[in-house]
């Protein structure tokens, strides 16, 4: 195994033309690679058979979902992240497969004789249980677009306790430098929202894609608005009217279980679609814009809080991560922050004000991450070891991947201008951005009424 262990990480960097950095221990604890590199533990030999059926990121993701691949502490998984985003896509490891009409290279059959004579070589493993089956129906039709939420969100609302912490916010924080921990930085993403929207009291706002609700409660208590917040997720709507109702707030707030396309009593005098639009998909983006702005009132704003994937380079087609697809968000597809910005004006918004939080959600996640390490038996406990295994493994891949400015985030704040092209926006953003006056938080005891500073 000691030789096994060497030939194979030996192979894969003649396969590369490169040194992996990488230590490498296989089922009986044998090793190979530099004492000094992070740990890969490959924990039986179905990890390895993972790997061979489908080299790459979906390899790897089931291998790890799977508890067959291993790293060797918290900080080894960052490290072996980045080597993965570095190799895992490489055209020499895909010629690796052992899927039919694959081809292999001199180096890839040596490969497969040394695995062959050690009894490594089967049939395909079965990918892991958490893999999303979502069944037939049209790409982003209303019924798989519930399936496609549901496998994502309604996971249990106590497990996303444990990982957002009390904001119960799933999107990225706003990190001002007195920002001390996440809950403050999530309190001040929440304010920014609300004051680039420019909400007062009595405003009617729309938050499509509402989530646990946190927005809402926020919008009401500080700015004093009523609000309708809609999501598609059945879990996420329960919390947010429980938690409506425990803030006194069921007069001014409405959660309701429905799809963005199917909200009837507009306008609203602001939109905001926070971590939403991701899932609308290229097919729906021009309904999803179109929509959100017959909702709005002519100088009503939209705020649209979006993940953005970087423009294809020329000749070269954009591939949306495969583990993302099977086992995180399926069916959810990134855009270029242009090509939102386009899809925005043609549908008839004036685009105002782009703002990109990229840093902010790296540091989110690793925020996230080190939540549910430190809950990690309970996690297990409400969703199950795969199910808190594909958190993990999708968190602390993002966070890189913000880090290395792969993927992006921007906040796009658009108009419904007036008739006449107005769009009641003060003349400079300091001015947008100052506010309302600030607001007590609701007193459950006084009703539904804030009271001015």
């Amino acid at each position: 195994m000691a030789q096994l262990a060497t030939q194979l990480l030996g192979s894969v960097e003649e396969l590369l033309g490169s040194r992996i950095p990488l230590r490498v221990r296989l089922w009986d604890g044998s090793e190979a690679g530099p004492a000094d590199a992070p740990l890969l533990v490959l924990r039986n030999r179905r990890a390895l058979r993972h790997l061979l059926w489908q080299p790459g990121e979906l390899g790897l993701a089931r291998a790890y979902v799977s508890g067959d691949l291993e790293t060797g502490s918290d900080a080894d998984l960052y490290e072996v992240l980045s080597l993965a985003a570095r190799f895992a896509e490489r055209p020499e490891i895909a010629a690796l497969s052992l899927g039919p009409g694959d081809a292999l290279g001199p180096a890839g059959r040596r490969l497969l004789g040394r695995l062959l004579r050690a009894g490594v070589l089967a049939p395909q493993p079965a990918p892991p249980a958490e893999e999303a089956r979502l069944g037939g129906g049209r790409l982003h039709s209303r019924s798989r677009d519930r399936a496609a939420i549901s496998h994502h969100y309604d996971v249990g609302n106590d497990f996303y306790r444990l990982v957002l912490g009390p904001s119960m916010v799933y999107s990225c924080a706003y990190w001002e430098p007195e920002a001390k921990s996440l809950e403050a930085a999530q309190a001040a993403k929440l304010d920014l929202i609300c004051r680039k929207l420019g909400l007062r009291p009595g405003m009617r706002l729309l938050d499509v894609g509402c989530g646990w609700g946190s927005l809402l409660l926020h919008a009401a208590q500080h700015y004093g608005v009523r609000a309708v917040g809609v999501s598609i997720s059945a879990e996420q709507v329960a919390l947010a009217r429980q938690r409506v109702l425990e803030a006194g707030l069921g007069g001014r707030v409405e959660v309701r279980l429905q799809d963005y396309r199917e909200i009837p009593d507009g306008p609203f005098d602001a939109v905001s679609s926070v971590g939403m639009a991701e899932h609308v998909g290229a097919v729906q983006y021009r309904v999803y814009a179109e929509g959100l702005l017959e909702l709005l009132a002519p100088g009503g704003r939209l705020l649209n809080h979006q993940i953005a994937r970087r423009p294809d380079r020329p000749g070269e087609a954009y591939r949306p991560s495969p583990f993302i697809q099977r086992y995180v968000f399926p069916d959810g597809e990134l855009s270029p922050v242009g090509a939102t910005v386009s899809a925005l004006e043609d549908a008839g918004f004036e685009v105002r004000d782009v703002e990109s939080l990229r840093e902010h959600y790296a540091l989110t996640l690793r925020e996230w991450v080190s939540n549910l390490e430190a809950h990690w038996p309970q996690a297990v406990r409400l969703a199950g070891r795969g199910r808190a295994r594909v958190w993990r493994l999708y968190m602390a891949a993002s966070a890189l991947a913000f880090e290395q400015n792969r993927i992006g985030i921007n906040q796009v704040l658009a108009v419904r201008t007036t008739a006449e092209g107005a769009s009641h926006l003060p003349a400079t953003r300091a001015q947008w951005l100052a506010g309302a006056p600030e607001l007590h938080p609701v007193d459950p005891d006084l009703g539904d009424r804030p009271t001015v500073r």
